[in-house]
């Protein structure tokens, strides 16, 4: 089977429990901007970004180490049992440890009338942790169907239980105050909820996953343990300076904002249109569960750099039409999100594009993880996070959230330029840049167009937008030929 219609196929899967599982996730974002004010909703927004990091800090790059050596079928069992031990007893470590520091942890975060919420977190991230690896070897194998299956219960979990307690159990309380609801819901819990929802639903997960390990002998072999640390550990740098890049401006905001400015207002704000580039961000993780297993797989084949080369061509293609899709109809998307947030839209498109960048940085990542220098890769991830903080400590007190959008944009594409130059001297790909560089500025140039649109009907005005995408659209049929096989696919609807 042709390599790119395999990664295709294997996108695609993984999507349907990333994007369309984690689209009905985000759709909760809409519900919490209409169920809770920004100040509640930049609480969630800020202890999520701590989640984030935690989580590969608690995973400390065993699934890439888990793809490193069990690409040998021989050692597969062994290295799932041994990376399986150490992430179970780091996890039990973790628990230990915020249970003794429950007190100044909650007073650090600022939330230390409800110590409940680092304790349902810490639920969530052990068991999140433990259960990364059995979902790694379900990659491995090609599983893609169990995995996404399993992945989408848990969203449907916490997808249910949200709706439960923040829209159900309010309305039989309005409409039936003499019901019994209140012995199980309460009111004053709030955004509680929220994480009471994540943990129910990774606590299932696990209890789902527990089939898979009966065929394993667990045996935990120390030398292939420290070999795994000893590749991983710049992994794990390298995947903590990414969360960070990402996370570490909703971590600042509240301590960089002065007081006046309100900072849990404003990270609220910043939190909800962050989640309208949606889109992008669950195309970017569907492509990336597909391609780490695959690129692994690939290098032993003949033309697989030129492979690698065609992947990151279409990968922009596909990222720019998205960007150009959401800020055509943005008019639409800011309707996901309550009016009381809209003040913040004008971040999007640094976000998305953002975004974009940090996804074609992962698929240039790839030189550094065969040519096994992945510290090199950390270095370039820790510059990234020290762009991050500075730009944020210098911009964010002036120019509030819109600071931490410009951070993101710059911190990404620094880092996606430093790894193709690095990346064409240790492991050269030949990557089309000439052809990539007219997509992206063929996109830029069209969305610069699209602003100058302006109708008092939005409909109208988005209806103008339409042939600009249609325009984009003809431009990559024309230059990637493929004339043929549109027409084919029209003659096969007739």
């Amino acid at each position: 089977m042709n390599p790119l219609k395999k990664l295709a196929g294997e996108t695609a899967i993984y999507g349907l429990s990333s994007i369309l599982g984690r689209f009905l996730n985000w759709l909760l974002v809409p519900l919490y901007t209409y169920v809770f004010v920004p100040e509640q909703y930049g609480i969630v927004t800020n202890l999520m970004s701590y989640v984030a990091i935690l989580l590969v800090l608690l995973t400390y790059g065993m699934e890439t180490g888990f793809f490193r050596f069990a690409s040998d079928k021989k050692n597969t069992d062994l290295t799932f049992s041994t990376g399986f031990i150490s992430l179970i007893f780091t996890s039990f470590c973790f628990w230990i440890l915020v249970f003794v520091f429950l007190n100044p942890l909650a007073d650090f975060l600022d939330i230390a009338q409800n110590k409940e919420y680092i304790v349902l977190l810490s639920v969530t991230l052990g068991f999140d942790a433990i259960t990364a690896l059995p979902f790694a070897k379900l990659r491995l194998l090609n599983r893609a169907f169990r995995y996404a299956g399993l992945k989408l219960i848990n969203i449907f979990s916490n997808l249910g239980i949200n709706l439960f307690f923040l829209v159900l159990c309010p309305w039989i309380n309005t409409h039936y105050p003499d019901s019994p609801i209140r012995a199980i819901w309460n009111p004053e819990i709030g955004i509680g909820y929220i994480f009471i929802a994540f943990a129910v639903s990774s606590v299932i997960n696990f209890l789902l996953l527990i089939p898979d390990f009966y065929q394993i002998k667990f045996k935990l072999d120390w030398t292939l343990l420290k070999k795994i640390l000893s590749y991983t550990w710049p992994i794990l740098i390298v995947s903590i300076c990414g969360m960070i890049n990402i996370n570490m401006d909703k971590m600042l905001m509240p301590y960089l904002i002065p007081e006046d400015m309100d900072p849990f207002y404003q990270t609220g704000i910043y939190g909800a249109n962050y989640k309208l580039a949606v889109v992008m961000t669950l195309f970017i993780q569907a492509f990336r569960y597909a391609f780490e297993p695959f690129f692994f797989n690939q290098a032993k084949q003949k033309n697989s750099k030129q492979t690698y080369a065609d992947v990151l061509k279409y990968f922009v293609v596909f990222g720019l039409f998205i960007f150009l899709g959401v800020m055509f109809y943005i008019d639409i998307v800011k309707l996901l999100i309550k009016s009381s947030y809209h003040e913040g839209i004008g971040i999007v498109p640094y976000v998305l594009l953002g975004n974009l960048f940090f996804g074609v940085f992962f698929s240039l990542s790839l030189w550094y993880k065969l040519a096994d220098k992945t510290r090199m890769g950390a270095k370039i991830a820790f510059l990234g996070s020290l762009i991050t903080v500075v730009l944020n400590v210098i911009l964010v007190p002036r120019l509030g959230y819109y600071g931490s959008a410009y951070a993101v944009l710059v911190c990404f594409a620094l880092m996606m330029i430093v790894s193709y130059i690095l990346g064409q001297k240790y492991y050269p790909v030949p990557y089309d840049l000439k052809r990539i560089f007219m997509y992206f500025i063929s996109a830029m140039l069209l969305y610069a167009i699209s602003t100058y649109i302006q109708f008092d009907n939005q409909w109208i005005k988005m209806a103008a937008k339409t042939p600009l995408l249609l325009v984009f659209l003809l431009l990559i049929i024309q230059k990637e030929n493929l004339w043929n096989p549109v027409f084919h696919l029209l003659r096969l609807r007739k």
